[in-house]
Protein backbone atom coordinates (compact mmCIF):
# COMPACT_ATOMS: atom_id res chain seq x y z
CA UNK A 1 0.00 0.00 0.00
CA UNK A 2 1.27 3.41 -0.78
CA UNK A 3 -0.90 6.13 1.73
CA UNK A 4 -0.10 9.61 1.21
CA UNK A 5 -1.03 11.02 4.50
CA UNK A 6 -1.81 14.79 4.77
CA UNK A 7 -3.83 17.32 6.35
CA UNK A 8 -5.67 20.56 5.33
CA UNK A 9 -7.05 23.78 6.68
CA UNK A 10 -10.13 21.87 8.33
CA UNK A 11 -8.21 20.84 10.80
CA UNK A 12 -7.12 24.11 11.91
CA UNK A 13 -10.72 25.44 12.39
CA UNK A 14 -11.10 26.55 8.72
CA UNK A 15 -14.23 26.54 6.53
CA UNK A 16 -14.30 29.41 4.63
CA UNK A 17 -12.23 31.47 2.37
CA UNK A 18 -11.72 34.37 4.74
CA UNK A 19 -12.56 34.72 8.26
CA UNK A 20 -11.32 36.53 11.43
CA UNK A 21 -12.18 33.46 13.82
CA UNK A 22 -9.60 31.49 11.45
CA UNK A 23 -5.82 31.52 11.84
CA UNK A 24 -3.68 33.74 9.62
CA UNK A 25 -2.52 31.17 6.91
CA UNK A 26 0.92 31.55 7.37
CA UNK A 27 0.33 29.93 10.64
CA UNK A 28 -1.21 27.16 9.33
CA UNK A 29 1.41 26.11 7.30
CA UNK A 30 3.94 26.54 9.50
CA UNK A 31 1.96 24.23 12.20
CA UNK A 32 1.28 22.25 8.75
CA UNK A 33 5.23 21.51 9.18
CA UNK A 34 5.59 21.68 12.89
CA UNK A 35 3.11 18.89 13.09
CA UNK A 36 5.07 16.37 10.72
CA UNK A 37 3.12 15.93 7.50
CA UNK A 38 4.30 16.67 3.99
CA UNK A 39 1.39 16.66 1.92
CA UNK A 40 -1.72 18.95 2.45
CA UNK A 41 -5.12 19.87 0.52
CA UNK A 42 -5.54 23.91 0.09
CA UNK A 43 -8.91 23.64 2.12
CA UNK A 44 -11.98 27.00 1.06
CA UNK A 45 -10.36 28.56 -2.05
CA UNK A 46 -9.32 32.12 -1.20
CA UNK A 47 -7.91 31.24 2.07
CA UNK A 48 -4.51 30.44 0.92
CA UNK A 49 -2.84 32.94 -1.50
CA UNK A 50 -4.48 31.89 -4.98
CA UNK A 51 -1.77 33.73 -6.94
CA UNK A 52 0.37 30.20 -8.76
CA UNK A 53 4.15 31.43 -7.77
CA UNK A 54 3.77 32.83 -4.76
CA UNK A 55 2.17 29.76 -3.23
CA UNK A 56 4.48 27.99 -4.72
CA UNK A 57 7.07 29.55 -3.08
CA UNK A 58 5.62 29.22 -0.09
CA UNK A 59 5.04 25.83 -0.09
CA UNK A 60 8.33 24.71 -1.58
CA UNK A 61 10.02 26.76 1.50
CA UNK A 62 8.36 24.70 3.96
CA UNK A 63 8.94 20.77 1.92
CA UNK A 64 4.99 21.16 1.61
CA UNK A 65 3.14 19.39 -1.25
CA UNK A 66 -1.00 19.40 -2.64
CA UNK A 67 -2.39 16.11 -2.37
CA UNK A 68 -5.85 18.48 -3.59
CA UNK A 69 -8.93 21.78 -2.78
CA UNK A 70 -12.05 21.50 -3.22
CA UNK A 71 -15.31 23.28 -4.06
CA UNK A 72 -18.24 23.24 -1.96
CA UNK A 73 -21.89 24.70 -3.58
CA UNK A 74 -25.66 23.57 -3.94
CA UNK A 75 -25.00 21.21 -7.07
CA UNK A 76 -28.86 21.04 -7.63
CA UNK A 77 -29.39 24.55 -7.78
CA UNK A 78 -28.68 25.92 -11.21
CA UNK A 79 -28.54 29.21 -9.88
CA UNK A 80 -25.25 28.47 -7.61
CA UNK A 81 -23.65 27.41 -11.12
CA UNK A 82 -21.70 31.06 -11.36
CA UNK A 83 -20.35 30.94 -7.53
CA UNK A 84 -19.47 26.91 -8.22
CA UNK A 85 -17.72 27.36 -11.96
CA UNK A 86 -15.79 30.22 -9.38
CA UNK A 87 -14.31 27.91 -6.77
CA UNK A 88 -13.53 25.15 -9.08
CA UNK A 89 -11.49 26.92 -11.94
CA UNK A 90 -9.76 28.99 -8.68
CA UNK A 91 -8.75 26.14 -7.35
CA UNK A 92 -8.50 23.94 -10.03
CA UNK A 93 -5.89 26.05 -11.71
CA UNK A 94 -3.72 26.17 -8.23
CA UNK A 95 -4.00 22.48 -7.57
CA UNK A 96 -3.06 21.51 -11.20
CA UNK A 97 0.03 23.55 -11.46
CA UNK A 98 0.94 22.60 -8.18
CA UNK A 99 1.04 19.02 -9.61
CA UNK A 100 -2.27 17.59 -7.95
CA UNK A 101 -3.95 15.07 -9.84
CA UNK A 102 -7.38 15.05 -7.41
CA UNK A 103 -9.92 17.66 -6.72
CA UNK A 104 -12.48 17.23 -3.86
CA UNK A 105 -16.48 18.25 -5.17
CA UNK A 106 -18.96 18.62 -1.91
CA UNK A 107 -22.38 19.48 -2.23
CA UNK A 108 -23.70 22.32 -0.38
CA UNK A 109 -25.55 22.05 2.79
CA UNK A 110 -28.98 22.28 3.83
CA UNK A 111 -28.00 23.86 6.96
CA UNK A 112 -26.27 27.00 7.50
CA UNK A 113 -22.82 26.56 8.23
CA UNK A 114 -22.73 29.74 10.02
CA UNK A 115 -26.33 29.40 12.43
CA UNK A 116 -27.03 25.96 11.50
CA UNK A 117 -30.55 27.03 10.36
CA UNK A 118 -32.20 24.67 7.61
CA UNK A 119 -31.54 26.71 4.75
CA UNK A 120 -32.72 23.86 1.88
CA UNK A 121 -34.77 20.68 2.18
CA UNK A 122 -32.69 17.64 3.75
CA UNK A 123 -33.86 14.91 0.72
CA UNK A 124 -34.24 15.94 -2.98
CA UNK A 125 -36.99 14.92 -5.33
CA UNK A 126 -36.03 12.71 -8.54
CA UNK A 127 -35.53 16.31 -10.66
CA UNK A 128 -33.60 17.85 -8.12
CA UNK A 129 -31.28 14.33 -7.79
CA UNK A 130 -31.18 14.22 -11.44
CA UNK A 131 -29.58 18.11 -11.02
CA UNK A 132 -27.14 17.32 -9.16
CA UNK A 133 -25.88 14.15 -10.80
CA UNK A 134 -25.95 16.31 -13.96
CA UNK A 135 -23.93 19.14 -11.92
CA UNK A 136 -21.15 16.37 -11.19
CA UNK A 137 -20.72 14.98 -14.16
CA UNK A 138 -20.18 18.38 -15.75
CA UNK A 139 -17.55 19.37 -12.96
CA UNK A 140 -16.14 16.30 -13.70
CA UNK A 141 -15.95 16.91 -17.56
CA UNK A 142 -14.74 20.41 -16.50
CA UNK A 143 -11.35 19.53 -13.89
CA UNK A 144 -10.87 17.12 -16.81
CA UNK A 145 -10.40 18.87 -19.59
CA UNK A 146 -9.19 21.82 -18.65
CA UNK A 147 -6.84 20.61 -15.75
CA UNK A 148 -6.55 17.46 -16.31
CA UNK A 149 -7.61 16.33 -12.89
CA UNK A 150 -9.74 13.30 -11.55
CA UNK A 151 -12.91 14.59 -9.59
CA UNK A 152 -13.29 12.83 -5.93
CA UNK A 153 -16.81 13.17 -4.92
CA UNK A 154 -17.16 13.75 -0.70
CA UNK A 155 -20.21 12.38 0.59
CA UNK A 156 -20.80 15.21 3.24
CA UNK A 157 -23.28 15.22 6.74
CA UNK A 158 -26.01 17.62 6.32
CA UNK A 159 -25.99 17.35 1.91
CA UNK A 160 -28.04 15.54 0.17
CA UNK A 161 -25.61 12.65 -0.25
CA UNK A 162 -24.38 12.13 3.14
CA UNK A 163 -26.29 8.42 3.96
CA UNK A 164 -25.07 4.85 2.85
CA UNK A 165 -28.31 4.48 0.88
CA UNK A 166 -27.96 7.95 -0.92
CA UNK A 167 -24.22 7.56 -1.47
CA UNK A 168 -24.91 3.99 -3.25
CA UNK A 169 -27.35 5.36 -5.43
CA UNK A 170 -24.84 8.28 -6.55
CA UNK A 171 -22.84 5.46 -7.25
CA UNK A 172 -24.65 3.55 -9.46
CA UNK A 173 -26.12 6.64 -11.54
CA UNK A 174 -23.13 8.10 -11.71
CA UNK A 175 -20.21 7.20 -15.02
CA UNK A 176 -17.30 5.24 -13.23
CA UNK A 177 -15.00 7.16 -15.90
CA UNK A 178 -15.09 10.20 -14.27
CA UNK A 179 -16.33 10.49 -11.38
CA UNK A 180 -14.51 8.94 -8.05
CA UNK A 181 -15.59 9.36 -4.21
CA UNK A 182 -13.54 10.71 -1.29
CA UNK A 183 -14.37 8.63 1.58
CA UNK A 184 -14.44 10.75 5.13
CA UNK A 185 -14.87 8.19 7.20
CA UNK A 186 -16.08 10.51 9.78
CA UNK A 187 -18.52 11.47 8.29
CA UNK A 188 -19.54 8.06 6.65
CA UNK A 189 -19.94 6.99 10.86
CA UNK A 190 -21.28 10.08 11.86
CA UNK A 191 -24.38 8.62 9.60
CA UNK A 192 -24.21 5.03 10.17
CA UNK A 193 -22.05 3.75 7.87
CA UNK A 194 -19.62 1.56 8.41
CA UNK A 195 -16.49 3.11 6.59
CA UNK A 196 -14.27 0.12 6.64
CA UNK A 197 -16.91 -1.98 5.29
CA UNK A 198 -17.87 0.76 2.43
CA UNK A 199 -14.40 0.95 1.42
CA UNK A 200 -13.64 -2.97 0.94
CA UNK A 201 -17.08 -2.45 -1.10
CA UNK A 202 -16.09 0.26 -3.55
CA UNK A 203 -12.44 0.09 -3.50
CA UNK A 204 -12.27 0.84 -6.83
CA UNK A 205 -14.04 4.11 -6.45
CA UNK A 206 -12.38 5.37 -4.08
CA UNK A 207 -7.99 6.37 -4.28
CA UNK A 208 -9.00 9.67 -1.93
CA UNK A 209 -9.53 9.12 1.48
CA UNK A 210 -10.47 12.10 4.53
CA UNK A 211 -9.00 10.59 7.68
CA UNK A 212 -11.35 11.59 10.69
CA UNK A 213 -13.53 9.47 13.83
CA UNK A 214 -16.37 10.73 15.83
CA UNK A 215 -16.76 10.40 19.28
CA UNK A 216 -19.58 7.86 19.97
CA UNK A 217 -21.51 9.76 23.45
CA UNK A 218 -21.60 13.07 21.80
CA UNK A 219 -22.99 11.61 18.48
CA UNK A 220 -25.40 9.60 20.61
CA UNK A 221 -26.68 13.52 22.09
CA UNK A 222 -26.44 14.58 18.20
CA UNK A 223 -29.06 12.18 17.15
CA UNK A 224 -31.38 11.91 20.01
CA UNK A 225 -31.65 16.15 20.26
CA UNK A 226 -31.07 16.39 16.47
CA UNK A 227 -28.47 18.70 17.10
CA UNK A 228 -27.67 20.62 13.46
CA UNK A 229 -23.79 19.37 12.05
CA UNK A 230 -22.45 22.97 12.59
CA UNK A 231 -23.60 22.75 16.30
CA UNK A 232 -22.27 19.71 16.67
CA UNK A 233 -19.08 20.41 15.19
CA UNK A 234 -18.32 23.19 17.50
CA UNK A 235 -19.63 20.34 20.71
CA UNK A 236 -16.30 18.40 19.19
CA UNK A 237 -18.45 15.52 17.70
CA UNK A 238 -15.30 14.74 15.35
CA UNK A 239 -12.22 13.92 17.85
CA UNK A 240 -8.73 12.33 17.21
CA UNK A 241 -8.18 9.02 15.16
CA UNK A 242 -6.89 7.25 18.27
CA UNK A 243 -10.02 7.33 20.32
CA UNK A 244 -12.71 7.70 17.86
CA UNK A 245 -15.52 5.35 17.09
CA UNK A 246 -13.76 4.48 13.45
CA UNK A 247 -11.34 1.47 13.97
CA UNK A 248 -8.06 2.69 12.50
CA UNK A 249 -6.33 -0.42 12.90
CA UNK A 250 -8.78 -2.77 10.48
CA UNK A 251 -9.16 0.26 7.97
CA UNK A 252 -5.25 0.02 8.01
CA UNK A 253 -5.78 -3.67 7.46
CA UNK A 254 -8.03 -3.21 4.61
CA UNK A 255 -5.76 -0.48 3.01
CA UNK A 256 -2.68 -2.98 3.29
CA UNK A 257 -5.36 -5.87 1.60
CA UNK A 258 -6.36 -3.86 -1.25
CA UNK A 259 -3.13 -2.15 -1.87
CA UNK A 260 -4.63 0.98 -1.67
CA UNK A 261 -2.05 3.46 -3.30
CA UNK A 262 -3.83 7.47 -2.71
CA UNK A 263 -4.18 9.99 -0.70
CA UNK A 264 -5.27 10.16 3.16
CA UNK A 265 -5.85 13.77 4.29
CA UNK A 266 -6.50 14.05 7.84
CA UNK A 267 -9.50 16.38 8.59
CA UNK A 268 -10.95 16.94 12.33
CA UNK A 269 -13.72 19.51 11.63
CA UNK A 270 -13.37 22.07 14.54
CA UNK A 271 -14.76 24.86 13.59
CA UNK A 272 -14.63 27.40 15.60
CA UNK A 273 -11.60 27.05 16.78
CA UNK A 274 -8.95 28.68 19.14
CA UNK A 275 -5.91 28.92 17.46
CA UNK A 276 -3.36 27.18 19.78
CA UNK A 277 -6.07 23.81 19.53
CA UNK A 278 -5.03 22.05 16.28
CA UNK A 279 -1.03 22.38 16.71
CA UNK A 280 -0.89 19.45 19.68
CA UNK A 281 -3.56 17.63 18.15
CA UNK A 282 -2.46 17.32 14.65
CA UNK A 283 0.99 15.95 16.13
CA UNK A 284 -0.44 13.65 18.47
CA UNK A 285 -2.93 12.25 15.25
CA UNK A 286 0.19 12.22 12.97
CA UNK A 287 2.14 10.21 15.47
CA UNK A 288 -1.07 7.55 16.11
CA UNK A 289 -0.85 7.10 12.52
CA UNK A 290 2.74 6.46 12.17
CA UNK A 291 2.44 4.18 15.24
CA UNK A 292 -0.13 1.94 13.30
CA UNK A 293 1.67 1.65 10.36
CA UNK A 294 -0.14 4.39 7.92
CA UNK A 295 2.35 6.91 6.11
Amino acid sequence: MNVRVGTGPDSWGVWFGSDPKQPPWQRFLDEVVEAGYEWIELGPYGYLPPDVPALRRELETRGLKVASSFAMESLEDPAAWPELERQVLGAGELVAALGSRCFVLIDGTYTDLFTAKPVAPATLDDDAWQRLIETVHAVAELVRNRFGLTLVFHPHAETHVEYEPQIERFLAETDPARVSICLDTGHHTYRGGDAVAFLRRHHERIPYLHFKSVDREIQRRVETERIPFATAVAMDMFCEPSVGAVDFVALRDALRELDFDGWAVVEQDMYPAPWDKPLPIAKRTRAYLREIGIG
